[in-house]
């Protein structure tokens, strides 16, 4: 899946139910994430680290949806085991787990091409998280190794950002930004646009280039 492409609409049993998946977004983002295999060591601390945050996910209009090869009864029986090494989620387990056992779902999203889906050592590869704005389409892909687990503080900061720069169109988010710090004014903006957008100011950088580009402001 490419960034700005739109997911495929699919029908997939879950462990709350079966969802058709663009009416079940709604018009709330979604972090779509996927797994090799259900009782995986790093996969079940992700799991783990995403259902606690689950109210953090929830002030930001955006729902989890977790993807794993296995089956359904196999997924039920890990998010018991979930739930027992991560006991500071809240109440039951918060949010669905897609069950893949033909991997054609995950042939569909680009994450196995049609070949390989057969394959057990390739499928563990299934290691990508996607998010998805109302409008069903990629905003963000992440891709992982099997040895690394992902971020759930840098999941959110991305949502932050994505969610920042759609409302206002005029600034990008620069490296290590959290919310309420500065962000970066796009060079396309003139500097007489940025007085009017940024009444309370903003700042220039000059560079030894002499090139005019970076600007700045936490007022927005």
């Amino acid at each position: 899946m490419r960034l700005g492409q739109t997911v495929p609409n699919f029908h997939a049993d879950t462990t709350k139910g079966p969802i058709n998946f663009h009416e079940w977004q709604g018009d709330s983002w979604v972090v779509l994430f996927s797994h090799p295999a259900d009782f995986t060591p790093v996969c079940t601390t992700e799991l783990g680290r995403i259902a606690v945050h689950q109210p953090e996910f929830a002030k930001r209009n955006t729902k989890c949806l977790a993807h794993s090869v296995d089956a359904l009864n196999s997924h039920v029986d890990w998010v018991n085991d979930i739930k027992s090494y991560c006991l500071d989620i809240p109440g039951d387990f918060p949010y669905p787990i897609v069950a893949d056992p033909t991997r054609d779902l995950a042939v569909s999203l680009g994450m196995l091409d049609e070949e390989q889906k057969k394959d057990p050592e390739v499928a563990k590869t299934i290691r990508a998280l996607f998010i998805i704005s109302p409008d069903h389409k990629v905003r963000l892909s992440m891709f992982y190794p099997m040895s690394t687990g992902r971020n759930v503080d840098e999941i959110l900061r991305t949502i932050d950002s994505l969610q920042l720069t759609d409302r206002l169109k005029v600034v990008a988010t620069p490296a290590n930004w959290t919310p309420g710090t500065k962000v970066m004014i796009l060079p396309t903006v003139t500097d007489e646009e940025a007085n009017k957008l940024f009444p309370k100011g903003f700042d220039k950088v000059s560079m030894p280039s002499g090139v005019n580009y970076v600007r700045t402001t936490e007022n927005y």
